[in-house]
């Protein structure tokens, strides 16, 4: 008895799913993904083959270049009590909502408390233009002291976490100025911080 031959018929894919699960997966990378933030000077970081994770909360940055010293704080209201609580601090300085919220979106800031206000009042194109003379770290007008403290006492109070300090300092930078910033730290029994380096493969 012949046998009944089955037409043979050619294999399609249905991509619907696919195209769905591909546009999910690209929109959670676009969404959860951090753009990396240039710091306010140029920095030729030094290399280490450690690699320790570092944190993302309850952490302030001291970026040192150039003999300048910009002050980053994470945290939307730790920064806005910082801020607040320096204005007070340096002639009850008062600042706005929008200030406050234009200080809590930017990163690492180096402008003395006297010009504050004026820089936080620029458009954001005037605010890149604007060069920052860094934080004063003279025994003068030492504010770098002040900002570290009080974002250690808002971090506290706000978050009740001790806040941790990280150091990120260009490789040719002076010897005098990352020790005039540890001497700073050291003054408030801060005996403890971290070093930010770029990653550097080991020797084998």
């Amino acid at each position: 008895m012949p046998r009944v031959k089955i037409k043979r018929k050619s294999t399609v894919t249905d991509m619907t799913a696919m195209c769905d699960v591909a546009f999910l997966l690209l929109t959670f990378f676009i969404l959860t993904a951090k753009p990396k933030v240039p710091d306010p000077v140029e920095l030729d970081v030094p290399a280490s083959t450690v690699t320790i994770k570092q944190p993302e909360e309850n952490i302030a940055t001291l970026v040192v270049g150039k003999g300048k010293v910009f002050f980053d704080i994470t945290g939307a209201k730790v920064r806005e009590a910082t801020l607040e609580q320096m204005g007070q601090k340096y002639g009850n300085i008062s600042f706005t909502p929008t200030e406050k919220t234009r200080y809590a979106n930017m990163q690492a800031v180096g402008v003395p408390m006297n010009q504050m206000k004026q820089y936080l009042d620029l458009e954001s194109d005037q605010r890149e233009a604007f060069k920052q003379p860094g934080i004063p770290t003279d025994s003068v007008s030492n504010e770098l002291f002040n900002w570290v403290r009080e974002a250690r006492l808002a971090t506290r109070a706000l978050n009740n976490a001790d806040l941790r300090i990280s150091i990120k300092g260009d490789s040719k930078e002076e010897y005098p100025t990352i020790k005039k910033v540890i001497d700073i730290l050291q003054k408030q029994e801060v005996n403890k911080f971290s070093l930010i380096t770029s990653l550097r493969s080991a020797k084998k």
